[in-house]
């Protein structure tokens, strides 16, 4: 897939309309020209691509406007939260290229929350009702029907403080009662039926302790923190319009009296990022950890932003891919291919180039003197000169790909076959003279004869011939596992499908090469290098490889091979 240069287009492209906004807000001189966002993510899990989306917003857009972004964590549900996900969470932004301005907690609001409450109990606005969950939603009615008020929609203040206290004792079983603001029940607006703003959750908050039981929802406590913070661009994805006129209902009851027309904070939606053969649930990606089926949450083949930063991902490559799909009020499905040619382009112009071999077969020269070897001049990056040189060690035995030979090859094989030449990528040119197998018919040596006038930057070196391949010296390299990833889901999108995700996981998604060559100075560089195996693809060393283990994902072939077999399908 071919990709236009983004960089380079990034100053003429057109504003998004969140930017159009912004800019409108600050010219108008809105919020006293403060430009302020928040990134609120919930603790329990660990974020994916699709939150790097939201992330590319909310800080990108208070950093490209002089504004302050905000870190949140939407802490309001202890029983799925832990400070794990918290600090896996300020890793990813970071990574990512983004600082936060404040970090803060919606549980820091659990006072000024549980006050407002209140006030609205004493205002007559809410009220406690001990039906089962199942009796509210069938009394919600449908959005053509309105809804019937709960028998205890009117009983006296004074019980209702009570029995609000009650919640939050201990002494209440969950799902007993729960705390509902009272609105208005044949609204067509179905989140304005008398929606539930707290309910019992009688486990350990991880920052909080045993202080709170009852705690609020995200309707009733994401508004009033942003207003709390000062937020002026509340910006969240487009399921949550539907939620937007709660949103700015709690506000209003929130402000006292307050003039907020130019001083509250404004909801805004954009769409969110969906990739073909992947899910972005997080039940489903919980899942996919707590079952197994997965090598954790930072397996290369999850959509989370620690397992692309483990399958060799750049952060510029993310955002480049976000970047290239942009931010609209429409949901689309976007193709996975789109995420490897962003890296492509990205890791083209700064991995380091080395010599691997994935399927080895031994190749002989047959004439180059036993015991003699020589070093080889390679560049690092050919798009960067700066990158510098390195040497590989070229000997009589070396290693070569078994599919770079064929006995019998058609007509546009233009790699080694007997009585032919071709060039040692950054040594000689060598003619096939045969080959031996071993009883069963496979190949384990391969002959050849090099021309010692033929050396790269030698004067007269440069004859013609149709293929170069890759090698290494036998005795010159480092043993490597390597690892080769693919879709993790049969189909393009699995979360449309009615069946069990988990009978949609592709059992091709992981192929590891046990026994595969790196030339040393490949084994020899920083963990974090990102690589380009020579006519291969763009590699990584996994977090778990060692000096005496050496393991290396691949992140992405060369060429977009993917698209042609599903066309062929």
């Amino acid at each position: 897939m071919e990709v236009t240069n983004t960089t380079e287009k990034s100053e003429k492209k057109s504003l998004n309309f969140i930017e159009q906004i912004v800019e409108a807000d600050l010219k108008a001189g809105k919020n006293d020209g403060r430009l302020q966002t928040r990134f609120p993510p919930e603790p329990n899990g660990y974020l994916h691509i699709g939150h790097a989306k939201a992330i590319c917003m909310d800080f990108g857009i208070a950093q490209k406007y002089g504004g302050v972004c905000n870190l949140r964590f939407d802490d309001t549900n202890p029983q799925k939260e832990d400070n794990e996900y918290v600090e896996a969470i300020k890793e990813d932004i970071e990574w990512l290229g983004f600082h936060w301005g404040n970090i803060y907690y919606a549980s820091d609001y659990f006072q000024q929350l549980w006050d407002f409450a209140v006030r609205l109990i004493k205002e007559g606005k809410a009220y406690i009702d001990e039906q089962t969950s199942e009796q509210i939603a069938a009394q919600k009615g449908t959005p053509t029907e309105p809804g019937v008020e709960s028998p205890y929609r009117n009983r006296p203040v004074e019980e209702n403080l009570r029995l609000f206290e009650l919640m939050n004792s201990g002494e209440v079983a969950e799902g007993a009662m729960v705390l509902r603001a009272k609105i208005d029940m044949a609204n067509p607006n179905m989140h304005f039926r008398d929606p539930i703003i707290y309910r019992i959750i009688n486990k350990e908050h991880h920052r909080t302790g045993t202080k709170w039981k009852a705690y609020p929802m995200y309707d009733f406590a994401h508004g009033q923190s942003d207003y709390f913070e000062g937020v002026t661009h509340s910006i969240c994805t487009l399921e949550f319009v539907p939620h937007r006129p709660l949103y700015d209902y709690f506000i209003d009851e929130l402000k006292e009296g307050k003039d907020l027309e130019d001083h509250r904070p404004h909801q805004y939606e954009f769409n969110r990022l969906n990739l073909t053969y992947t899910v972005m649930s997080k039940r489903k990606l919980l899942a996919l950890v707590t079952e197994k089926l997965v090598d954790g949450w930072d397996d290369p083949r999850m959509p989370t932003v620690c397992g692309l930063r483990r399958r060799g991902y750049s952060p510029e490559a993310v955002r480049k891919f976000i970047d290239m799909i942009g931010y609209t009020k429409f949901d689309a499905l976007n193709d996975y291919a789109m995420l490897e040619a962003a890296a492509r382009e990205d890791l083209n112009a700064r991995a380091i180039r080395v010599s691997a071999v994935l399927n080895p077969v031994k190749l002989i020269v047959t004439n180059y003197p036993e015991g003699q070897t020589e070093e080889m001049e390679a560049i690092n990056n050919p798009e960067n000169e700066a990158d510098g040189m390195h040497t590989i060690t070229f000997s009589r035995e070396l290693w070569m790909e078994r599919d770079d030979f064929m006995e019998e090859a058609p007509k546009k094989f233009f790699r080694m076959v007997p009585g032919k030449e071709v060039r040692l990528k950054n040594a000689y040119i060598v003619k096939c003279t045969g080959c031996k197998k071993d009883e069963n018919g496979t190949i384990t040596e391969i002959y050849c004869e090099y021309d010692p006038e033929s050396k790269s930057g030698m004067a007269g070196a440069n004859r013609k011939v149709k293929g170069t391949l890759h090698w290494v010296s036998a005795n010159h390299c480092q043993k490597a596992e390597v690892r080769l990833y693919d879709r993790l889901f049969t189909v393009e999108n699995p979360s449309a499908d009615d069946r069990d995700f988990r009978e949609l996981l592709n059992p091709d998604s992981l192929t590891v090469l046990p026994t595969c060559y790196v030339e040393n100075f490949a084994a020899e560089l920083p963990a974090q290098t990102y690589l380009q195996f020579q006519r291969i693809g763009y590699f990584k060393a996994d977090t778990h490889s060692t000096p005496d283990h050496l393991v290396y994902n691949r992140t992405v072939g060369l060429k977009d091979t993917w698209s042609n077999q599903s066309k062929a399908q």
